[in-house]
């Protein structure tokens, strides 16, 4: 007697009770393994740092991590569905969207680039710095819109313009100079999504269509004027919007627009309170219900702050905290935020031994005590150099010291010249970087950061060397919307330090009134 088949395939229906049973159990242990899997892949990307790499390794490493995270979330939006689990990627969160446009750059433009087409991400200046979808549909629509254009469009290249209209509508277009849409032309093809020059009849648009669906919006698909085609999702504002209720930010609190916060706790109504906050103050948030889940999903992803509660079950905030410090992965210098009701001078001791950086007591009070205790947490994980500085320097924290021990070695004689060479430096600096961000001109903003890093560093300038680090790296990757989010960064930045400088060089008598 044949073998019967038995995979991922088989029907419920034609399964006894003990079959279904046997079933499950197999998907559910087939699904740890995947994950775990997957979860090792991810995690060993994150552990590369992609600063070390050449120009032309570093965009297709860039491309191959951002895959790989919605590899991830698809998978687990699969097997859940399978196995009757309920995932949180699958219902609406709120995110960054210039960190959700920047991951799909970072995707599409190698796999753009490799086929010899130009690709252009436009995202337009009033878009709204966080929204609150279904992530994981949402990356399949965008994921299949690209895929379709980057298979159909031999030569020319491939646009994505993200815009707001009048009425609050986010829409996603995707351009590309391929043969367009023809009428379908075998059984199967949805009006519209069918494309004869090369085999297949749509099926990633089918796909785009029902997820759109899914989100509350539409997809709306036709053919340019000028040749190629042009496919559409449109969200109302209803599907993207925050959530309703979500504290109002207060101005002077901190932007955390590019941060992804850990909260471990395992109270459902502090969870609930602590997720609108860094919603409101723009962070990305993943919730952990114990320590244990905590240690599992910092494993697995990488995170710029952790909060976590002292009082946990499995394992508690303290054996959190001391595995994370012990650990000497990426996470042993991330900031942390403990959260306990109990504040004793005892308690606080064990807690700071552990490894938190800061302590915040329950109850909670308003966005505007949480924030403070945020900002303060920041502030003094970016070090003692820029905490300790003299009240003369700039708000930009450099470091006087170091910058009069440069003028030392310099000497009486060359002092003025230091600083006068200094100023010429970066003033060119600060015209190409002008030049170089308006165009954009990805070489000459490489060029420009390069000379400032060293500069900066040089001075003391720790923090305008950080920022021209990353838009250095943003430039090479050709990541517009970084290159266009830190680029202001750096010439406020840069502006200070310039500032500061010309107060100390001389004026030249002739140039005295």
């Amino acid at each position: 007697m044949p073998r019967e088949p038995v995979g991922l395939t088989a029907r419920p229906d034609l399964l006894s009770a003990e079959g279904a049973e046997a079933e499950g159990a197999r998907l559910a242990l087939l699904g740890h393994d995947l994950r775990a899997a997957v979860s090792d892949i991810v995690g060993g990307l994150r552990l590369i740092d992609a600063a070390r790499l050449e120009e032309g390794p570093r965009s297709q490493f860039e491309r191959v991590r951002a895959a790989s995270e919605v590899l991830a979330r698809l998978l687990e939006d699969a097997l859940a569905g399978m196995v009757g689990e309920e995932v949180a990627g699958s219902a609406p969160a709120s995110m960054a969207l210039s960190r959700l446009l920047r991951d799909v750059e970072l995707r599409w433009a190698g796999r753009a680039r490799e086929k010899g087409l130009d690709f252009a991400l436009r995202p337009a200046a009033d878009l709204p710095r966080m929204i609150r979808l279904d992530r994981i549909a949402l990356e399949r629509i965008l994921s299949n819109l690209l895929s379709n254009a980057v298979k159909y469009t031999d030569r020319g290249g491939i646009e994505m313009a993200v815009t707001l209209t009048a009425d609050a509508t986010l829409c996603f277009a995707v351009r590309d100079d391929g043969p367009g849409f023809e009428p379908p032309a075998r059984p199967g093809c949805r009006e519209g999504t069918d494309r004869t020059a090369k085999p297949g009849c749509g099926l990633g648009l089918q796909i785009a269509v029902e997820m759109a669906a899914r989100l509350g919006g539409r997809l709306i698909m036709h053919n340019r004027e000028a040749g190629g085609a042009e496919a559409t999702l449109c969200l109302p504002q209803a599907a993207w919007s925050p959530e309703v209720g979500a504290p109002e930010v207060e101005p002077g609190l901190p932007d955390l627009s590019q941060m992804k916060v850990l909260v471990a706790e395992d109270s459902d109504l502090n969870q609930m309170l602590i997720r609108q906050m860094l919603t409101a103050l723009g962070a990305e948030v993943a919730l952990a219900q114990d320590g244990l889940e905590a240690l599992n999903r910092l494993e697995s992803g990488a995170f710029d702050l952790a909060l976590i509660d002292i009082e946990m079950p499995r394992l508690s905030g303290i054996e959190v905290m001391r595995a994370i410090r012990a650990g000497g992965g990426r996470h042993a210098r991330m900031p942390i935020l403990a959260v306990t009701a109990y504040t004793l001078r005892a308690n606080r001791e064990a807690i700071l031994a552990a490894g938190a950086d800061s302590i915040l007591a329950k109850p909670f009070g308003g966005i505007d005590t949480f924030g403070a205790a945020i900002a303060a947490l920041l502030e003094r994980a970016r070090g003692p150099a820029e905490a300790a500085a003299p009240a003369e320097a700039p708000p930009q924290a450099l470091d006087v010291g170091r910058f009069e021990k440069l003028l030392d070695i310099a000497g009486p004689a060359g002092r003025d010249e230091l600083l006068a060479r200094l100023l010429s430096d970066l003033r060119a600096v600060e015209r190409g970087l002008v030049q170089g961000c308006e165009t954009p001109d990805f070489a000459q903003i490489c060029a420009q950061t390069h000379v400032l890093i060293a500069v900066s560093g040089a001075v003391g300038a720790e923090r305008l060397m950080q920022a021209a680090q990353r838009l250095n790296g943003a430039a090479h990757r050709h990541a517009l919307v970084a290159v266009r989010e830190l680029g202001p960064e750096v010439m406020a930045l840069l502006d200070d330090l310039i500032h500061f400088i010309s107060g100390r060089v001389p004026v030249p008598l002739g140039a005295q009134r």
